[in-house]
């Protein structure tokens, strides 16, 4: 297995069927120091699959993967991982505090009460059952939780679902702190915003296979796509119409446009009205990119 001490986790040629389904097909993906690895795809992508391969939930038909250069199944990997899950059985009768006494008996150096407590934001629930939280609430003590081992690798899947924007920002600074300490990332998310404010790398999946890898700038940088914006009395679905042009909308005296070829149709606009202002244009983000490589792959 791997080598390089910077690789945590590695999936070589990772394959994996239920039934006659290939859940993921000959993937290969390595996770490194410090860096948070997004994992984007459409529902039955196999983002979830690749993450129970390297927590050892599951184990492939083919291919092989690794935490730390050792089995994920062995006690020496699972020591030094953290993981939030879509699905997670922890006592309903539990209060949040004796929770996280409890999963930091774990590990062989956990962080300390007041560190977890501080980093997930959950000092206004240590008294409460767990049982009794809102799903939201729930959330915020599974984050709490995985990180209570002090983790070399966490495995966040969908870790914000449910989430108000103080609670989100606060997970969003403590993933940013997590890194600056060497922590690796894998991250799994429906919200491409978080994605493209989190990650260092992103790999999209779709039908079971990477099809695209790389920083933000350079997953944006396959679509060439751009977004226009302005202040116009034009109509914005005449403009939609346009050749090249995907998409327009009006917001009171703003139009947007995604476009193909921003040149031509930023051209046509000006020519078409004089008292066009406030002209913006921007490479297409995340969800643009996303949306077109998971289109091509299928």
């Amino acid at each position: 297995m791997t080598q390089d001490a910077n690789v945590v986790a590695v999936l070589n040629g990772a394959s994996k069927r239920y039934g006659k389904l290939k859940a993921l097909d000959t993937v290969d993906l390595q996770v490194r120091r410090g860096e948070v690895l997004a994992l984007l795809g459409p529902n039955g992508a196999g983002k979830t699959t690749a993450i129970s391969l390297l927590l050892g939930l599951l184990e492939p038909d083919a291919g092989e993967a690794s935490l730390f250069g050792e089995e994920p199944r062995s006690l020496a990997a699972r020591r030094r991982i953290g993981a939030m899950l879509q699905t997670t059985a922890v006592p309903d009768t539990l209060q949040v505090g004796e929770l996280i006494a409890l999963f930091r008996s774990y590990y062989p150096n956990p962080r300390t009460v007041a560190d977890i407590v501080q980093l997930a934001g959950v000092s206004d629930l240590l008294k409460r059952r767990y049982g009794k939280l809102s799903g939201g609430q729930q959330r915020r003590v599974q984050f709490a939780l995985a990180i209570a081992g002090r983790a070399e690798i966490l495995f966040l899947d969908e870790p914000t679902t449910g989430l108000d924007i103080e609670a989100r920002e606060t997970m969003w600074k403590t993933i940013r702190t997590l890194v600056g300490e060497g922590c690796a990332i894998v991250l799994t998310t429906h919200y491409l915003e978080e994605a493209e404010a989190l990650a260092d790398r992103i790999a999209v999946l779709a039908r079971g296979r990477i099809v695209a890898e790389g920083s933000v700038a350079q997953i944006r940088a396959r679509v060439a796509q751009r977004r226009i914006r302005c202040i116009s009395a034009m109509d914005a679905q005449a403009i939609a119409q346009w050749p090249t042009v995907r998409s327009s909308r009006s917001e009171g005296d703003r139009i947007e446009i995604v476009a193909d070829d921003a040149e031509t149709v930023v051209r046509r606009l000006l020519a078409e009205d004089a008292a066009l202002s406030e002209l913006e244009v921007q490479r297409a983000g995340l969800t643009e990119a996303f949306v077109e490589i998971t289109r091509e792959a299928a």
